[in-house]
C-alpha cells in the first residue's frame, strides 16, 4: 500500500524545494547530537510548531528506524492501530514501513490491531516524516495511532513495544507526536503545560495521566506520551530534557487563544554520569570505592573533573579538580564523586535513604587558558577561574541563575576570598557535561 500525503500544501509546503528550504531554516546544524531513546515532538503546521520540531530533531543521533506514535484526530479506524507494511510518501520522497519490527510489535501486543484507516487522513505522524527525511532520507518507521483507552493500557502498549524492540535487538528511536494545551490564553496554557512537562521530565506516566485529567490539560497526544515513557524506561531511560517550548502566539502574536508545543528528548544516563552514581551508592551504602567495569573513550584521558549532585532540583554537593590529579578521567570521577557526596562543607554527608532522590552531572574540563580581559569570556560557553596569588576560585559555565560574566567573576572572588578591589588574573575553560 502507498499512503499519499494528505496535509502537504496545508501543514507544510507541497513543493520539495520549498519544503527543504523551510526545514533548513528551522533546524540547527551545529547542535550537539545526543543518543536518545525517544522524544516528544509537536505536529501542527510548520509555521507554528516547526521551530520546536527542528530544535528537538536537531539534537538526536539518528538511528535507522523510528517508531512514531500519535493520537487519532479523525475518529477513523481501529482505536489502537498499527500499520506493518507499506510506503508513505512526502514531497521529499518515500518512507518505507519497517515490516519486520511492525509485525513483531503487533504479535507482541495484546491491544494493537492492524489497520490502515486510522492512518489515512491522520496528520500527526505524517508531519514528522519530512524533518526525519531531511537529516536521513533512508529511514524506516512504524506508525501507531492511539485513540481512547485506559492509562494502564497505554502503559502496557509501551512495555510491549519495548519487548519487541529487545526481541529483535534493534536500535530505534520512539517518537510521541503531541501538541500541548489547545486554545487557551497564553498564561493559562503555559501554566498547564508546565505541569504536564514536569511529569514527562520526571518520566512519570502516572503523574502525567493524573495531571491531564485533574487540570483538564487538552494535550492531544498524552496517550502516545504515556506509551513512550513506559517504553523508554523499559529500554533504559533515566532522564529527560526539555529542548524547547513555545506557543502559537509566539508566531501569530495573538496570545488570547494559543496552542502549546514542547520538544522533549528522553535518554539513558551517560556512562560517565553512571559511574558517578555507582560510586556514590557503593560508598554510601558499603563504604567501598568501586572500580569501573569498562572504560569508555572519554574516561581514558586526563582532565579536571567536577561532579555535581542534585536532590529535587537543588544542589546537594559539588566538588571537583581544576586540573587532572589522577591517572585518568575515570579515577578523577570516582574521587570527586565521593567528595561531593560526603566532603562538601556546605552540606551534611549523603545518607543512604537519600540515594534514590539524587541526580548526577559530571563536567569534564578543558585545560584553562589565560585571557586578557573579561571581554573574552562568555558565561554560557566558558567556565571561569579567578586567581590572586595562591587563591583561586572557579565557576562552571551555563549555571542556572548566573546570567552575566560579572556575576561569574563575583562568585569566583567570593569562593576564593578575593576582595572586589584586588587585581586578578582570569582564565577560561570549556566543559563537556554528562548527565
Amino acid at each position: 500500500m502507498i499512503r499519499e500525503p494528505v496535509v502537504a500544501g496545508q501543514f507544510y509546503p507541497a513543493s520539495s524545494s520549498q519544503l527543504r528550504e523551510v526545514i533548513e531554516g528551522m533546524v540547527d546544524k551545529e547542535a550537539v547530537k545526543e543518543e536518545v531513546i525517544g522524544l516528544v515532538s509537536p505536529h501542527a503546521g510548520y509555521i507554528y510548531s516547526g521551530p520546536v520540531v527542528g530544535a528537538v530533531i536537531s539534537k538526536i543521533k539518528f538511528k535507522d528506524t523510528f517508531i512514531i506514535m500519535g493520537p487519532n484526530h479523525t475518529g477513523r479506524g481501529k482505536p489502537l492501530s498499527i500499520m506493518t507494511q507499506g510506503v508513505w510518501k512526502t514531497p521529499l520522497g518515500k518512507v518505507e514501513i519497517d515490516s519486520e519490527l511492525g509485525k513483531r510489535i503487533l504479535d507482541t501486543s495484546t491491544h494493537l490491531e492492524e489497520d490502515h484507516l486510522a492512518h489515512e487522513y491522520e496528520h500527526c505522524i505524517e508531519v514528522q516524516l519530512p524533518f526525519l527525511q531531511y537529516f536521513k532520507p533512508d529511514i524506516k518507521f512504524v506508525p501507531i495511532v492511539l485513540a481512547y483507552a485506559s492509562g494502564d493500557i497505554f502503559k502496557e502498549i509501551g512495555r510491549e513495544i519495548a519487548r519487541a524492540v529487545k526481541d529483535l535487538n534493534r536500535e530505534v528511536i520512539i517518537i510521541a507526536s503531541s501538541d500541548m494545551t489547545h486554545y487557551e490564553p497564553q498564561e493559562s496554557a503555559q501554566r498547564k503545560d508546565n505541569q504536564a512537562i514536569e511529569a514527562m521530565l520526571d518520566l512519570n506516566e502516572d503523574e502525567l495521566l493524573k495531571r491531564v485529567q485533574e487540570l483538564d490539560i487538552t494535550m492531544c497526544g498524552y496517550a502516545p506520551s504515556v506509551s513512550l515513557i513506559s517504553a523508554a524506561k523499559e529500554l533504559g531511560a533515566t532522564r529527560a530534557e526539555l529542548v524547547r517550548y513555545q506557543t502559537s502566539g509566539d508566531t501569530s502574536g495573538d496570545y488570547s487563544a494559543v496552542v502549546g508545543y514542547a520538544g522533549i528528548v528522553i535518554m539513558e544516563m551517560s556512562p560517565i554520569a553512571k559511574l558517578a552514581r555507582q560510586t556514590v551508592e557503593a560508598y554510601v551504602k558499603e563504604g567501598e570505592t568501586p572500580k569501573p567495569e569498562e572504560f569508555t573513550p572519554e574516561m581514558k584521558g586526563k582532565a579536571g573533573v567536577f561532579v555535581s549532585i542534585h536532590k529535587f532540583g537543588e544542589l546537594r554537593g559539588c566538588i571537583g579538580t581544576f586540573e587532572p590529579t589522577r591517572d585518568n578521567v575515570a579515577e578523577e570521577i570516582i574521587a570527586n564523586a565521593i567528595s561531593s557526596a560526603i566532603r562538601d562543607p556546605r552540606f551534611p554527608p549523603v545518607a543512604p535513604e537519600e540515594l534514590k532522590h539524587l541526580d548526577y552531572s559530571v563536567d569534564v574540563l578543558t585545560s584553562p587558558e589565560s585571557v586578557d580581559s573579561q571581554d573574552q569570556l562568555d558565561h554560557k560557553k566558558y567556565g571561569v577561574i579567578v586567581e590572586a596569588g595562591l587563591r583561586r576560585g572557579l565557576l562552571l559555565p551555563d549555571l542556572e541563575g548566573v546570567d552575566t560574566v560579572d556575576y561569574q567573576i563575583d562568585i569566583c572572588r567570593q569562593k576564593a576570598g578575593i576582595m572586589p578591589a584586588e587585581p586578578i588574573k582570569l582564565y577560561r575553560f570549556e566543559v563537556k557535561r554528562y548527565k
